[in-house]
Formats: C-alpha cells, sequence, structure tokens
C-alpha cells in the first residue's frame, strides 16, 4: 500500500510540474491590451486578473502587466512607484522562461519587457543600464527574427529600434560604441511601413502600439510633417476615446507648429475616470496655450509642477511659467520660478538644459522676439510675420538678438512655404552664428538640409545636414545633431 500510495504521490507532482505554460493571446487578453493601449489602466488589469484565474498558465496576462506598469512610471515619473515596481522585471522575464521556447512569444516577451524597463530606467537616470537593457532586447528581437521571420510584433518592434539607432548623436556615441548598435532610417522606416500596412491578425493586433512608433519617427526621423498628419487623419486615429494617442498628437504638435490642434485634441477628449491620470498631459497643455498666448497657460503649467514627482521637462516647464509672467510684466513670480529652475529636474532632455544655461545667465530675453517665437512655435504664422515686419535687424543692440532675428524671420517665411527668402535669411544666420553657442545658426543650417532636400538637391542637403552637424557646443546640439544625422542617411543611403 505504500509502495502505490508513493506511486500515485508521483504521478501527480509529475502531473502538476509538467503542465506546459503556454502563451495564449485569446479574447480576453486581446481586449485587455486594447484597454492599455487606450490607458484604460484599471479595466485592463480587472480582465487580466480574470483570465489569470481562468486560465493560470497562460502567461499573456503576466506580459500585459509590464505594459499596465509602464506607462505611468514612463509618463508619471513616480520614484515611489518605481521603487514599489521595479523588481517586476526579473520576475516577469522569469515567467516568460518558462512558456515554450518553440512559440514566437517565448523570445518577444522578453525582449518587449526589456525595451519597457530600458525606456523607464532612462527616465529614473540609470542610462548605464538602459543601454545594456536596450542592447539585450535588440539581440532577443534579431534572435527571433531569424527563428521565426514572419512574426509581425517582432518587425514593429526591431525596426522602431533600429530606426533609432541610425541616428544616435554624438552626446550618446557611448552608447553605440560600446554596445555595437548599428541601425537605418532606410530600413527600418520600410519595415514599420510594412507592418502597419499588414493585415495579419497579429499585425492587426499591435497595429495601435505600431502606429505609436510610426508617428513619432515619421517626424522626428524622417522629418515629414505633411506625411505625418496626412497619415493620422486618413487612418483616423481616435484622439478622443484613446488618451496615449491623445497625448501622442499633441506632443507632436508641440513640436511641429500646431498649437490650436493640440489644445483642441487634449479639450475634446474623453475625460471618464476610466482612463488613468497622466499628469504630462498639463505640461503639454501649458507648452500648448502659452505659444497661443492664453491668459491661462500658467495654469497649467502650475498644475504640471505640482503634481509631476519626475525630474524630466521640469527645469523648461519652470523656463515656460517663469516667461509667462515675464511677459506680463510680474518680474516677482518670474524671478521665482527663474530660481526654481537651479535646483529643481534634470538636465537629460535638450530642452532643460538649455533652460538651465538661461536661469544661470541671470538674461532675460528680449520680449519682443521671445513673443515672435512663441507665436511661431505654435503655427500662428501671420501672426508672427507682421510682428516682424515693424521692426528690422538694425532695431536690435546685441549680437544674438540680431542673429535670433534673422533665425526667426527665416523660420517664419520658411513655414508659410517662401523658400528662397528663408534661405536667405538662414545663410544670414549661418554665416554670423556658427561659432556662438545659440542654436539659432545649427538649426537654420538644419532647415536649409531639409528645403534642398525636399526640392531633391541631394549634394547643397548634405552640406547643409553636414554643416550642422560640424558646429560645436551649441544649445539643443544632441536632438539637433540626430536630426541632422538622419538627413544625412535619407539623402546619402
Amino acid at each position: 500500500m505504500r509502495f502505490f500510495l508513493s506511486v500515485l504521490f508521483l504521478s501527480i507532482t509529475f502531473t502538476v510540474t509538467a503542465r506546459q505554460k503556454v502563451y495564449d493571446f485569446n479574447s480576453r487578453c486581446q481586449q485587455a491590451y486594447e484597454a492599455i493601449m487606450q490607458l484604460r489602466l484599471e479595466e485592463g488589469k480587472a480582465l487580466l486578473e480574470t483570465e489569470k484565474k481562468e486560465h493560470p498558465d497562460n502567461l499573456i496576462p503576466y506580459f500585459l502587466d509590464n505594459y499596465v506598469d509602464f506607462f505611468p512610471l514612463y509618463f508619471n515619473e513616480d520614484p515611489a512607484e518605481y521603487n514599489a515596481k521595479k523588481s517586476q522585471r526579473a520576475a516577469r522575464l522569469s515567467l516568460m522562461e518558462q512558456g515554450p521556447d518553440s512559440s514566437p512569444y517565448y523570445l518577444y516577451t522578453q525582449a518587449a519587457i526589456k525595451f519597457q524597463w530600458a525606456m523607464i530606467r532612462i527616465k529614473f537616470g540609470e542610462k548605464w543600464d538602459a543601454a545594456w537593457e536596450i542592447r539585450k532586447a535588440f539581440m532577443t528581437l534579431k534572435d527571433n527574427q531569424r527563428k521565426f521571420p514572419r512574426f509581425p510584433p517582432n518587425t514593429m518592434l526591431i525596426s522602431a529600434m533600429q530606426t533609432v539607432f541610425g541616428t544616435i548623436p554624438d552626446g550618446y556615441k557611448w552608447i553605440s560604441g560600446v554596445l555595437g548598435m548599428k541601425g537605418s532610417i532606410k530600413q527600418g522606416m520600410q519595415d514599420l511601413q510594412a507592418f502597419i500596412d499588414s493585415n495579419a491578425p497579429l499585425a492587426q493586433l499591435f497595429k495601435p502600439e505600431g502606429y505609436y512608433y510610426y508617428c513619432y519617427l515619421k517626424l522626428f526621423m524622417e522629418s515629414n510633417p505633411d506625411e505625418l498628419w496626412q497619415f493620422i487623419q486618413q487612418r483616423q486615429l481616435d484622439t478622443r476615446n484613446n488618451y496615449l494617442f491623445a497625448i501622442m498628437v499633441a506632443n507632436l504638435a508641440v513640436t511641429n507648429q500646431r498649437a490650436d490642434l493640440g489644445i483642441k485634441v487634449l479639450s475634446e477628449r474623453n475625460t471618464s475616470a476610466r482612463y488613468e491620470t497622466m499628469v504630462y498631459q498639463d505640461y503639454l497643455m501649458g507648452l500648448l496655450k502659452l505659444a497661443r498666448q492664453d491668459e491661462d497657460a500658467h495654469v497649467y503649467l502650475e498644475k504640471f509642477l505640482n503634481n509631476f514627482k519626475g525630474k524630466f521637462n521640469v527645469k523648461e516647464a519652470l523656463q515656460r511659467l517663469s516667461w509667462y509672467y515675464y511677459m506680463r510684466g510680474n518680474m516677482e513670480a518670474a524671478n521665482k520660478y527663474r530660481s526654481l529652475i537651479l535646483t529643481r529636474g534634470n538636465t537629460e532632455a535638450d530642452g532643460d538644459k538649455q533652460a538651465l544655461k538661461e536661469a544661470k545667465s541671470g538674461k532675460w530675453p528680449n520680449t519682443f522676439l521671445l513673443k515672435v517665437r512663441l507665436l511661431s512655435d505654435g503655427g500662428f504664422f501671420n501672426d508672427a510675420l507682421k510682428l516682424m515686419q515693424t521692426k528690422k535687424a538694425a532695431d536690435f543692440t546685441q549680437i544674438e538678438e540680431k542673429l535670433e532675428y534673422a533665425y526667426r524671420l527665416g523660420r517664419i517665411y520658411d513655414e508659410m512655404g517662401q523658400d528662397d527668402k528663408a534661405i536667405s535669411m538662414y545663410e544670414a544666420t549661418v554665416k554670423v552664428g556658427t561659432s556662438r553657442p545659440e542654436y539659432f545658426a545649427a538649426r537654420a543650417a538644419l532647415q536649409m538640409g531639409y528645403i534642398y532636400e525636399k526640392r531633391n538637391d541631394k549634394a547643397k542637403a548634405l552640406q547643409c545636414y553636414q554643416n550642422c552637424l560640424n558646429m560645436p557646443d551649441h544649445d539643443f546640439k544632441n536632438s539637433l545633431d540626430q536630426r541632422a544625422k538622419a538627413g544625412i542617411q535619407r539623402v546619402g543611403g
């Protein structure tokens, strides 16, 4: 009897331990993923918990848990939340390794988790760990691509990474040099385009995530805003009910002179309590409203600064808030917020670096040129041009103000489609400002490159992009260098 019971016990134990974990992206998991990608995180989590109870061997809910953690950590940057959740990375990777290695999800889920945590680690100042994490994710994806070349999610993620690797600026060259990561904008964007155009069921499932990568890369890597906005309209991206898309479009509007559109998208989005709170929205709305010079711009910037617990964009938000009060003659408030730039936030982003530099200089920008800059940044080019036509470069006493006048006028002409006038002003800016610390000459060279690329004058475009790269130690160097390298790849590749 004892022998029989021992055999029975071993049989039961073997059956339990031998039960194979699976990657089943079933309908409930698909619903959860859709909810999470719209930032309806609590709904997504509830679906995942139900799935875990009903199908405890399914690993996909644990994979999607990582998305639930990723978005708040990435956008809100709460250090306490990061410390509480960072142990989940290793736990989830361990779980993913329990699935069958014959599945394309075996490596893909591990790579995606590593990639997401790399993005999170950047936000919390762990750049070296983030770089290694990106390399691990990239190499895992390459391995998975060799094993499963027709697995659409793999194509989505690896093509986005390849596109970015092709343009790493010199300030971050140590990443690509030490870790051996190379990429191609042309190939990466072609592969990503193929993914979002695919009708394969898995491509359809992951398409919202693919759209997110595609839109950012279309603007920043291909520098093709017209195609970007046409794409967003043609694909009918739902910015009302998809909060992630609303944040994305507003962010793109900030960087592409479309303040009215960004404000409209954020104002009209579904504000139901079903959606996660993202403090980052207030930062975007503050920038957009300041560009339009709305009276309530300060409300959103102050809300962001009062509620945000991270470090990215803080110095820039404080700078914009100081500008708001400075333009209204309230120097007490302007100086209050400027002084905070010295102690709050970090300088990982170029905008934050520039804000700190300005605060340390003790100088305030020319009020007239600042107003023109904000109008131009918001896309209000007619209003900006009318203002500019009331003055000449000779009206300004400081060399940096004369330089900014030429650059601003060039940008306005550029955005209004008056290319020859724009080139004339850009050339004047480059001639005077090449060796100066302001970014005006470098950005003028970059913008001329765009014009010549549009005209299919590859030689002049390459010359302009290289000229931008060659200018040393100016504001926004990393981001401008990245765009110039993208231009050289497009034209020369």
